[in-house]
């Protein structure tokens, strides 16, 4: 980026001082030595082969329940959605997010999920399923499971339902186990859109958040200290939380940059471990660990000290200091 400043620097003019002061002295969250890693979030929900319920593979009656109108539900007209996160993902007619397992095989097609399996992730009938604008019919073909039904195939994926996403265009089984991700219109796996490196988007409870290059949602220390910038984050602490590096301002969308030209309180943190951190007013920021997909935001309130970031850089439901 054209602006960077080094908060460790003491090697600058009065005039400087004063206004990098004004730049990132609005605010000074608490000095503490101390260090709130907060514990990993379990990335729960489905992995693997199953439905996890603490005991691996087991799954519950109530999902079972909920997932039985799925899976006796028609494929239909199939569709393209345009996902932010996600980019062109494909869907049935009832809008409902068609997925692929990296366990199954294409060339031929062979799906390696039943049982249980089967319960958590609904195979999709081939039976009616069309080509709707967007999708290439060829790409379209059917594989017998070991039951005797046949299940769609979209490039030559098995392609599946997941018991989660209860309403259209739900895709809370993209990346689970790391082997189940939202099927593209090529039978591909849909992989995060080309975003910038630090972007923002609008989750449904927390708001406008910052996300960074992979769409993984971006956190604030109040541990942290504005002005002087200081890190109460490292060590082990680090493992936990990952620093932001360095994002050029031009490669931002929707970020505060406070209204300048010379990109006031949108600088780099020289760490005293040497590591060079990117921050928003002038605030250090971080992503989560326990977040394991895009979309994650199971950093919030970890320990009542890690919050999400608005595109000012404040924190998203912090108590007042």
């Amino acid at each position: 980026m054209k602006t960077s400043w080094r908060s460790a620097s003491l090697v600058v003019g009065a005039a400087a001082v004063l206004a990098l002061t004004t730049a990132c002295g609005q605010e000074s969250g608490p000095q503490s030595a101390s260090q709130n890693v907060g514990v990993t979030a379990p990335a729960g929900g489905y992995g693997g082969t199953g439905l996890d319920t603490g005991a691996g593979t087991g799954v519950g009656a109530a999902a079972g329940e909920q997932n039985a109108g799925a899976q006796a539900a028609p494929a239909g007209k199939l569709s393209v959605a345009a996902n932010a996160e996600f980019g062109q993902v494909l869907s049935d007619s009832a809008g409902r997010t068609l997925y692929r397992f990296d366990q199954d095989t294409a060339e031929p097609p062979k799906t390696n999920c039943e049982g249980d399996c089967a319960t958590a992730w609904p195979p999709v009938p081939a039976g009616d399923a069309t080509a709707g604008e967007g999708v290439d019919e060829a790409l379209l073909g059917e594989v017998t499971r070991p039951d005797g039904t046949k299940q769609l195939t979209v490039g030559g994926w098995p392609a599946y339902r997941y018991a989660k996403d209860v309403n259209p265009g739900d895709i809370k089984g993209q990346g689970v186990g790391g082997t189940w991700y939202a099927l593209a219109p090529d039978g591909k796996k849909a992989t995060s859109a080309d975003l910038p490196g630090l972007s923002t988007r609008k989750d449904p409870k927390l708001g406008e958040i910052v996300v960074d290059k992979n769409g993984h949602t971006v956190y604030r220390f109040m541990k942290d200290s504005q002005w002087p910038m200081k890190t109460a984050c490292t060590g082990e602490c680090l493992e936990k939380w990952p620093v932001v590096a360095p994002v050029d301002a031009k490669d931002t969308k929707g970020i505060d940059l406070q209204g300048s030209t010379a990109n006031r309180g949108y600088v780099v943190f020289d760490r005293p471990d040497g590591v060079k951190q990117q921050t928003i007013d002038c605030v250090p920021i971080y992503t989560f660990a326990g977040d394991k997909k895009p979309g994650d935001t199971n950093g919030q309130g970890v320990g009542g000290t890690w919050f999400a970031v608005k595109p000012d850089g404040k924190p998203v439901g912090a108590p007042a200091q």
